[in-house]
Parts: structure tokens; C-alpha cells; sequence
């Protein structure tokens, strides 16, 4: 999808992080934006600063794990912009420590979000895309740990590799019936996010008593502090759809882990404990 401006791109969890840097990629390019996201003050407050700079914004709360709060952003991105081009299921959470002690409500919250999210986008936005007509993008926000499969982060890479299979058909079931709407899929390494402070937005239903698990996931906050910033993805995704190209890999070393577990998988090894990404 070359030609941008114009265009109507929606983005999940837009009011933060990469999805942020997204949208505003995307208003530069000339796009019109929505952006979602279920964090309501985070969200007026990018409608807010968008809309000064000059961008054409619609902002709707949206918890993306909802399959009618994803139907609802589609119908009133439809009423108020006439059409959908770009779709970046982007909304993303995180939980860690050794996966026999993640809870049933932890397994909820992360599936809810990180899986059934991209599910409900594609589900709701492509058959409005594929009967529009014309070129159309979606890309689907995996991660590093979608090719690789670190450890302490088990639930979490359960949805990210989820994510990149899900994307993986989703491109060959367009292809086959030669549709113009093209997928990308995005596994960064660290990026300079808020997403391991990500329980400031968990439902209460899905609370563990006591608040949320600690050791693993607090303490890799650390790593992200000095990583690649968010405007450095968001120009990897705008080049991707630009140049309709699937696999969006930010990081040159993520390579290196899936060489790895490439190699442990031909070569029928035990994982290896090198570095992933």
C-alpha cells in the first residue's frame, strides 16, 4: 500500500508506547487515525496532542479482548472516515516469572488480549476491507519472543508465537483468494514501552490476590530502559506496508535467536539457553 495519504489507519493500544508512534507516523504520512485504547485518560490525553498537531483523530475506548468493543470501534470508524485501510492490532500486555506459577486469572488477562485482540481485529476488520475493495493492510504487533521462546516470559510468548501463526494464515488465506489486503507481522526486541507496568490497566476480575506477580517481569523492566524508542519501530511498520512486507523485525539480532531455534529444532537438541534476542 504505497499511497497513504488520505488513507484511514486504526490502531490498538494507540495511546501509548508503539502504538503511539504508530499513529503518529501515520498522521504524518497524511493518514487519517484512530486510535484505541483501553486506557481512557492515556487516550484523551493522545487525542488531545494529536488534534493540536494537526492531525484528523477519532479516539474510542476499547478493550480489544471484547469481541463488541472491537465491532463498535469498526461501526464508528466507519460512520465518521467512510472506510479502514490500515488495521495495527497492536494492544499488548505482559506477565512473567516460571510458567507453572502464572495463575488461571494471568493466562485470562494475557489471552484476552494479547491472542483473542488480534482475533477479534482481523475477524471485524478484514471483512469490511475485503468488501471495500482496494489495497489494504493489517499488521498484527507479536514480538521477538513470537519466534523465540525466552524464559520467565512462558504465558506471554504462548500469545506472541499464537500471533505470528495467526498472521502467518492470514496472509496465505488472502493470498489464495488474490485479495489486495496484505498482513505484517511485528517482533521487535526490547522497545522503551510501558508494557511491564501493563497490570495498571488489568480488569479487576482478572486481579490475582494480592496484586499482580512480581520477580521475573518487574525486574526486566530494567532492560528496556536505553532500547530502541517506539518512532524507530513505528518507521519499520510504515516502511513494511509501504513495501507489503510480512515479517517486520526491527532488531538485527532477533535473527540470531531464530537461527538458534531453528537449529535446535533440525538438529533435534534440548533449547539452548543463549541469548534470544
Amino acid at each position: 500500500m504505497k499511497e497513504l495519504v488520505g488513507r484511514v489507519a486504526v490502531v490498538t493500544g494507540g495511546a501509548s508506547g508503539i502504538g503511539r508512534a504508530v499513529v503518529e507516523r501515520c498522521a504524518d504520512e497524511g493518514m487519517k487515525v484512530v486510535v484505541a485504547d483501553v486506557e481512557e485518560g492515556a487516550l484523551a490525553k493522545a487525542e488531545d496532542e494529536l488534534r493540536t498537531a494537526g492531525a484528523d483523530v477519532l479516539a474510542v475506548r476499547t478493550d480489544v479482548s471484547r469481541q463488541d468493543d472491537v465491532d463498535e470501534l469498526a461501526r464508528r470508524t466507519i460512520d465518521h472516515f467512510g472506510a479502514v485501510h490500515l488495521v495495527h492490532n497492536n494492544a499488548g500486555v505482559a506477565v512473567g516469572g516460571p510458567i507453572w506459577q502464572n495463575t488461571i486469572a494471568d493466562w485470562n488477562w494475557i489471552l484476552g488480549v494479547n491472542l483473542w485482540g488480534v482475533v477479534h481485529g482481523i475477524r471485524t476488520f478484514v471483512p469490511i476491507m475485503l468488501e471495500q475493495g482496494g489495497e489494504a493492510h493489517v499488521v498484527n504487533t507479536a514480538s521477538a519472543a513470537g519466534l523465540t521462546s525466552p524464559p520467565f516470559l512462558g504465558a506471554y510468548t504462548v500469545t506472541k508465537h499464537a500471533v505470528v501463526a495467526l498472521s502467518e494464515s492470514l496472509a496465505r488465506d488472502l493470498a489464495v483468494q488474490q485479495a489486495e489486503v496484505k498482513v505484517s507481522v511485528l517482533c521487535p526486541g526490547f522497545v522503551d514501552t510501558g508494557i511491564f507496568e501493563s497490570h495498571r490497566n488489568r480488569p479487576a476480575d482478572l486481579q490475582n490476590p494480592g496484586g499482580p506477580p512480581t520477580g521475573a517481569l518487574s525486574g526486566s523492566a530494567s532492560l528496556l530502559q536505553g532500547t530502541m524508542p517506539p518512532a524507530v519501530v513505528a518507521g519499520h511498520v510504515l516502511d513494511a506496508v509501504k513495501a507489503e512486507r510480512f515479517y517486520i523485525l526491527p532488531h538485527p539480532d532477533v535473527a540470531n535467536g531464530v537461527q538458534t531455534r531453528m537449529d535446535d529444532i533440525l538438529q533435534n537438541r534440548y533449547p539452548a539457553l543463549g541469548k534470544l534476542f
